[in-house]
């Protein structure tokens, strides 16, 4: 699973990178489905002109949407985000391993002014040819399922385009290109160190994920119903737009779905990204096109956690949700989040950079 980063044909600036500051990994790995997941991630940011707020280098931990530690170049300190975290953590923990980050922040960037050099960026940006700060990303982590099986991943990224993938299966790295091969050809080599990396992936992460879910068991393990519903928009003249929105939910996994006169429509639903809300929460939507000739029925299914929702759609009856539990008829004002998800987009001379929020 390679990152995705977004791309955006104007500059940014460092003012509005701090907007970007978000859980945008959510928007990767969780899908319109009902099975429970949770995941560890790490990421490291190196930057080269940092300013305006914007360390040099930042570290951030994330358990499912929730971040957990944080370090930067500033503070030069590991510390915990999750008051959890810092009940069940030892000093001792935050000690070790505020050094070694203080390792790993000199190792990224010096990394970072090395591949400066190899793609021709070792000017100040304000004089380059490619705008904006130049930058150094690294996520690695791991997810586990509801059966228990768990998978590992470790990717980087330079200039917020993909550089090297993780192959944790044939202990080799995936280059995108022949700068990224150099470094591909000198990591090979050291078999010793591919060997550390899949453990990680597969055993160490894995173990840690389970450790903070048990010290964070009642953030992370709980149960938020959503709040769901209907509304049309005329997106284009004589064409409306039939959209199921829900929102405030936990966990992330759902599963929603159009009904046409009973039948399911999957093949000519649109959905939204399953995104973060802010609030340790989430959202998200499908749509349908309606034919303003018919007299179709339509109805939005929603499975959550166990619970199966109704809700149908007429010119009579604006809201209708039906549970297994019972009939609940809720009235919401869904809010709009400015959320980005790291995308692929073709190759090309234009960038922004994102990075995990650092508070929430």
């Amino acid at each position: 699973m390679p990152i995705q980063f977004k791309e955006s044909r104007k500059r940014t600036t460092l003012v509005g990178m701090t907007v970007l500051l978000l859980p945008v990994i959510t928007a990767l790995t969780v899908k319109h489905s009902d099975a429970r997941t949770h995941s560890l991630r790490y990421f490291r940011l190196g930057v080269s002109d940092p300013g305006q707020g914007l360390p040099e280098f930042i570290s951030v931990g994330y358990v499912d949407s929730h971040p957990i530690t944080t370090y930067d170049s500033v503070t030069r300190r590991k510390e915990p985000k999750a008051p959890w975290m810092a009940e069940k953590l030892s000093p001792d923990h935050w000690d070790r391993y505020t050094q070694l980050l203080r390792g790993w922040q000199h190792a990224s960037l010096l990394e970072l002014r090395n591949l400066q050099r190899r793609y021709n960026h070792s000017d100040p940006p304000r004089l380059a040819c490619v705008p904006g700060p130049h930058t150094y990303q690294r996520m690695i982590g791991c997810e586990m399922l509801e059966d228990g099986s768990a998978t590992g991943f470790l990717q980087y990224a330079y200039d917020g385009q993909d550089f090297l993938v993780f192959n944790k299966d044939t202990l080799s790295w995936i280059a995108v290109d022949n700068v990224a091969h150099v470094t591909k050809q000198a990591w090979e080599a050291n078999r010793h160190e591919l060997q550390y990396q899949k453990n990680w992936l597969e055993e160490e992460c894995v173990a840690w994920l389970k450790r903070f879910l048990e010290y964070g068991n009642a953030t992370l393990q709980r149960t938020e119903p959503p709040l769901v519903r209907i509304n049309r928009k005329e997106m284009f003249p004589g064409i409306t737009t039939l959209f199921c929105k829900a929102h405030g939910f936990y966990p992330p996994e759902i599963s929603m779905v159009w009904r046409k006169n009973g039948e399911e429509i999957v093949q000519e639903m649109d959905s939204g990204d399953i995104l973060p809300s802010g609030d340790g929460t989430y959202q998200t939507w499908v749509s349908i096109e309606l034919d303003p000739q018919s007299s179709d029925f339509y109805s939005c299914h929603v499975e959550h956690c166990g619970l199966h929702m109704v809700i149908q759609e007429s010119e009579s009856i604006p809201l209708v949700m039906k549970a297994v539990s019972g009939s609940i008829v809720l009235a919401i004002v869904l809010a709009g989040v400015g959320l980005l998800a790291w995308r692929r987009r073709p190759r090309e001379q234009k960038r922004v950079i994102y990075l995990p929020a650092l508070d929430r």
